[in-house]
């Protein structure tokens, strides 16, 4: 993620909107597992600095919900409002992340030109796939975003099973069982899957002993 927002800076003209777009776009979805259609669909109104609190409105599954940020979110978030209106004019009912360029200019930024900067800043960068897919996708931020906080999680002793709900919730899972999903999802958080079974494994053996 330092790479990718490292790169987004770069990108010009200096004097324009686009890099502090893509940096800002890129830098919430990895602090807050957003899908980029949410983020996408943000309108300025819905983004509460104040409050520190994001309102999200007709999820992919229909439902509303409300996201909280982390302070080291807001003033980045509130350095892309400032220049954005100063680029662009700007209204509650205005989306938060705007396209900058041609007649497009101050018009909702697009999900194939957010799909498509990824696509350059990957291939510049010379990332590689690893997975079970052909190449990183701009998806996989929103991944890392949960896989991460259930390993800082288990690495502070916390009760996974307490957090779950918690964060079903606030990535907006229809079903808890996608969010457990996420335990099978890396090798640290598989361990912890297999002491699991074992410790469920062994109580079951007592009970025939």
């Amino acid at each position: 993620m330092v790479a990718l927002l490292d790169a987004a800076r770069q990108l010009g003209p200096s004097d324009g909107l686009r890099a502090a777009t893509y940096t800002t776009l890129f830098g919430l979805l990895a602090s807050t597992g957003l899908r980029i259609s949410e983020a996408l669909n943000l309108h300025d109104a819905d983004v509460d600095l104040d409050a520190a609190l994001l309102t999200i409105r007709q999820t992919k599954f229909g439902k509303s919900r409300q996201v909280s940020l982390h302070p080291s979110a807001i003033g980045p978030l509130a350095t892309y409002r400032a220049l954005r209106r100063q680029h662009v004019r700007s209204s509650l009912n205005t989306t938060f992340f705007v396209s900058s360029r041609g007649v497009n200019r101050g018009e909702p930024l697009g999900d194939r030109q957010a799909h498509r900067m990824f696509e350059q800043l990957r291939r510049q960068l010379g990332w590689v796939d690893r997975g079970g897919h052909g190449q990183p996708r701009i998806h996989d931020i929103r991944h890392s975003f949960a896989v991460r906080r259930l390993i800082l999680w288990h690495e502070q002793g916390a009760d996974l099973d307490q957090r779950m709900l918690a964060l079903s919730t606030y990535m907006g899972h229809v079903k808890i069982s996608n969010t457990y999903w996420y335990l099978s999802g890396v090798p640290e958080l598989m361990a912890l899957v297999g002491a699991r079974f074992e410790h469920y494994a062994d109580l079951g053996a007592c009970d025939y002993e």
